[in-house]
């Protein structure tokens, strides 16, 4: 089943665990919008530098820290998504709670590990 995802904090470096997780929901069959701040390609992925509209979002999976977080609130809710995976280094009770105001679901987790054990 597709569910669209968008990445927050994708990075155009392979060693970073956002542009893994990126490719990887793109070779389980996921629609993967990647949001971050340098310009690049993520397989054949194209980066987004802005925040854009997403329709029918399933997934946030957010690969910043807390802080970094704060600027993009208004941007995740207006989302409306099914819910927000707080990978590890990413967790916010803040951003938490406002998700679970907004009936999004927070869960804290990792990506990469739903993928890989057929839960996501």
């Amino acid at each position: 089943m597709n569910k669209k995802t968008v990445v927050l904090g994708a990075s155009p470096n392979p060693a970073r665990y956002s542009n893994l997780a990126t490719g990887r929901l793109a070779a389980h069959g996921h629609t993967v919008i990647p949001i971050g701040k340098r310009k690049g390609r993520i397989n054949d992925i194209d980066i987004v530098n802005e925040t854009i509209n997403v329709e029918d979002v399933d997934t946030v999976t957010l690969y910043l820290n807390a802080q970094n977080q704060k600027q993009y609130y208004d941007y995740i809710l207006s989302l409306h998504p099914k819910r927000i995976i707080f990978n590890p280094g990413a967790e916010n009770e803040e951003l938490a709670k406002l998700a679970l105001e907004n009936n999004i679901q927070p869960m804290q987790a990792c990506t990469l590990v739903l993928l890989s054990t057929n839960q996501y």
